[in-house]
Parts: C-alpha cells; structure tokens; sequence
C-alpha cells in the first residue's frame, strides 16, 4: 500500500458498503532468531494442577519468541526442581544452560499464590524471587510479568511482554472489519470495535488507555477516541473531506491529524480540552502521517511536496518542514522510538516496500525487512522491537523485526486480513 495513495483513498472508502465482524485470535511463528541466544531452562510450576493457565509455559513462549533466550526444551530436563533448594546444580550446569527458573502456583482464597525463583547455574546463587497473589484471570498476565523480570534482570532491558497490541481485521471480501486488542503475544483478543465499513489508523494515547482511529461507520471519515475499557467514544473530528492518521501528543491532551476541509490535506493539532484547532502544515502538496516525537517538541510527517512521498521534519507549534529521508524513491508511515532518537518507516527500493529505521542524528537509514509489502511500523515501548503490517501467501497479516534486523517473527491469523497493529506504551 502507498501512503500517499491511501490517504487520497479516503474520500473514495467514504462511499464503500460492508458488513459483519471478524476477529481471530494471533499465533506467533518464529523465522529468524539471534545467534549465541542465552541458554535458559524453565521448569514447569509446582502444584499447577487446576489453574487454567501454564505460567512456565507462558513465559517459555515469551523469552523464546524474544530471539534473546534458547529455552531448554522440557524434555531435556533431568529433573524437576520447584523451589531453589531443590536444585542440583551439576545436573542443569551438564545441560549447558546459564540460568533455571522455579515456581509453585498454589490456589488459595479467591485465586492463587504464584512463587517464582531464577538461578544463577554456574554461580549457585539465587538471582530473584517473587511472590504473588493474583485471581485466575490474571495468571496469563502474570506469566508475561515474570518474563519480563527474566528479561530485565539478564538482558539490562526493560522487558514488554506484558503489554498490548491493537489491530485491524477485515473480513476475506472486505465483508466487516474489526478493531482488536490483545496480548503482545497475540492471546486475549478483545474486539473494541466492529464495524461494516472501514476503520483505519489505531493510535494509542500515552497512557494506554485510550484509542484514536479513523472509522466510516457513517459513511463519511471521523476521527474517534474511544476508552479501551468502558467502550466511551468521543467523535473528534467529523469535517468535509478527509480526516486522517491520528496520533497522539506525549502530554495526552492534543491529537495530530490531517484534514482536507480547506481543500488541501494538511496535518493539524487538535486541543482535546479546549477544542482548539491548530494548523500545522501549509502546502499544495499532500502532508499526512504524522508522528509525535517523544519529547513533544517536534512532529515527523510524510508529504510528497518534493515530488514523492517522504518525512518531513516541523516544530510541534508549525513552521517551516525539514526533509530528512533521502533514501530510496518512497518514504511513508513514520514512527517514533520510545527515546525520539530514530523513526520507523516504509520505505521503497527497487519496487519494494520494507520497514526500515531512520537515524535523526547521523540521518542514516538501515533496512530491516525484505518482505516486499511491508508497512505500518510502530515500535515496543521498550524499543527492542518494531510490529508491522506485511503480505503473506496473499493475506494481511502482522510481523515483527529486532531494531538490529537479527530477530524476525510472523504473527499468524487464522482468517481474513490483519493490518495497521499499534503497541501499546507501558501502563501502570
């Protein structure tokens, strides 16, 4: 798809008529991986028996689909280990593994009491331990928040298994389409929106509690915000023409968006307090797409003012555009990297499309996908990983690539389309 294109699209989808839901619940297949990953045993919990989700499981699936952890497989184990003094040492140090993970899941009271322990195998001393008390619908939830204490404590980076994605599902035909939260894994998808027309460009708000899209439920494009969690709505913009690509300011209090309603798509800042609308871009060309930097100070844009579509650089306040992409003959879909140092792209070379990244200091940009069709990056709130929207054996579906190009995965559905994911930024 072509940024430019999709956004001239949007008049025409005003005119476009469907119906019925999709949802598919994400499976994870992992197609490249780093070389030298850290060898690591988890040991299946103790007293499990009953509880509806395998937390040494969970977190298995999570260190492994990282790229960063060779997991031992079960059946490699010697023995079975539930608390640190049961360990032997000798046994897992012949394995060759660096570090083994214990734990008990115990019920009791309204839901369970979840231990956890990590080794250190060649020290034979105990890394951490945790205890916690949690109801059965949070167990998943906190598999995901082991992992990423395993992750933090041997990586030195913030782990994001416990955070969320949100997508687009169409139908096959373009029957209904769907806006999907779910699990950074793909599990516990929940359908914020169902739709027979067209929803476009999730956004998440800072906070993560919140959704700007685009939906043309009335036959006309809107710009909506919607709470994850009561289902409140908030229609933003509803004006003549286009409204488009929003994003979100890092304050939470403003929307970026691109408008047609003076004639021209241009990218404006909307106050979600006072209702102020502010322009930001003047030019005869198409702005859209903005990204907010991290810092609030600046906003990276794609127009094709030059001719073809690239990123654009302008005070957050508007101003004069600086160009900053200059490779290849197409640039589009900017995102910004938690730190504001660099931005996630599509970028065209030789007729394909892929996800590159954008260096903003030395404006050197390195490729990180071959798919062919790769678009819509957004980056892991820890900045390790960059989801994607690609084409497999003719479908839509979602990727995702390490900064450094050495960790991709496929994200698998198991019907229709899915497109246009969104990460979520930590919550509280």
């Amino acid at each position: 798809m072509k940024a430019i294109v999709r956004v001239a699209q949007l008049l025409l989808l005003c005119l476009l008529s469907v119906a019925g839901p999709a949802r598919a619940e994400l499976t994870i297949q992992i197609t490249k991986g780093v070389e030298g990953a850290l060898p690591i045993a988890i040991v299946p919990f103790g007293g499990n028996a009953g509880a509806p989700d395998d937390i040494a499981a969970i977190v298995t699936a999570d260190l492994k689909r990282s790229g960063r952890f060779a997991p031992l497989a079960p059946s490699q184990f010697i023995d079975r280990p539930t608390e640190f003094g049961q360990i032997n040492f000798g046994n897992w140090r012949s394995l060759q593994v660096n570090h083994v993970a214990v734990g008990s899941v115990r019920a009791g009271g309204n839901g369970y009491t979840v231990q956890f322990q990590l080794a250190d195998v060649f020290q034979g001393g105990q890394v951490m331990a945790y205890s916690f008390d949690v109801r059965a619908n949070e167990l998943r939830r906190l598999a995901h928040h082991i992992a990423d204490l395993i992750y933090e404590k041997l990586t030195g980076e913030k782990g994001a298994f416990a955070t969320r994605i949100a997508y687009i599902t169409a139908a096959p035909g373009g029957r209904s389409y769907a806006l999907v939260v779910a699990d950074s894994d793909g599990y516990n998808p929940q359908t914020v929106l169902r739709s027979a027309q067209p929803i476009m460009s999730p956004a998440w708000s800072p906070d993560g509690t919140r959704l700007a899209y685009v939906t043309f439920e009335n036959r006309t494009s809107q710009i909506v915000v919607q709470d994850v969690y009561s289902g409140a709505r908030q229609t933003i913009s509803a004006s003549p023409g286009i409204n488009g690509a929003p994003t979100w300011a890092p304050d939470g209090r403003r929307l970026a968006f691109t408008l047609s309603k003076d004639g021209n798509p241009e990218i404006y800042a909307y106050d979600l307090g006072g209702g102020t609308l502010t322009r930001l871009t003047t030019s005869s060309a198409i702005d859209t797409e903005a990204a907010w930097s991290p810092d609030g100070s600046s906003i990276v844009f794609t127009s094709d003012r030059g001719g073809s579509p690239q990123l654009y650089r302008t005070p957050a306040s508007g101003g004069s555009a600086e160009r900053i992409s200059f490779a290849g003959d197409y640039n589009a879909r900017p995102a910004f990297s938690p730190d504001g140092k660099s931005v996630a792209l599509m970028s065209r070379s030789g007729g394909r499309f892929a996800i590159a990244v954008l260096n903003l200091a030395t404006r050197q940009q390195k490729t990180l996908t071959e798919g062919g069709m790769d678009e819509s990056p957004s980056f892991a709130p820890n900045g390790s990983m960059i989801i994607y929207a690609t084409q497999r054996g003719g479908r839509g579906v979602l990727a995702a690539v390490s900064v450094d190009g050495r960790v991709q995965q496929t994200l698998l559905s198991q019907e229709g389309d899915v497109r246009e994911p969104a990460w979520a930024p930590y919550t509280r």
